[in-house]
């Protein structure tokens, strides 16, 4: 199983609470139907025990049975209309996207 990790920014005119919504509302739902996507997770980062906001606004988790899969998923008509909304709610150019094998230890 691949994980596919972006960490995302919310576009520097928008809010905070303006950000989650469209993510969640209407961002998400379009994510959804990617072929090949096997489960979508966002998280809505929180400030730190200390009141000190994180480096981003948001991480999604995105898992697929393979890099091909989520390249072929990405390179599809739904996967390209999920790069088409992302700048409607965060900064593009601040995305990073890492890939990763998940080992589960509990």
């Amino acid at each position: 199983m691949t994980k596919v990790l972006v960490t995302l920014h919310k576009r520097p005119e928008a809010g905070a609470d303006e950000f989650r919504r469209y993510w969640r509302e209407t961002h998400g739902p379009i994510v959804a139907k990617v072929p090949g996507l096997r489960r979508y997770v966002q998280d809505h980062v929180l400030p730190d025990p200390s009141g000190v906001n994180p480096p981003y606004d948001g991480i999604a988790e995105l898992w697929f049975d393979s890099p091909e899969a989520f390249q072929a998923g990405l390179a599809s008509p739904e996967g390209q209309a999920v790069l088409a909304d992302v700048p409607n709610f965060a900064d593009q150019e601040m995305l990073q996207v890492l890939m990763a094998e998940e080992v589960t230890i509990v």
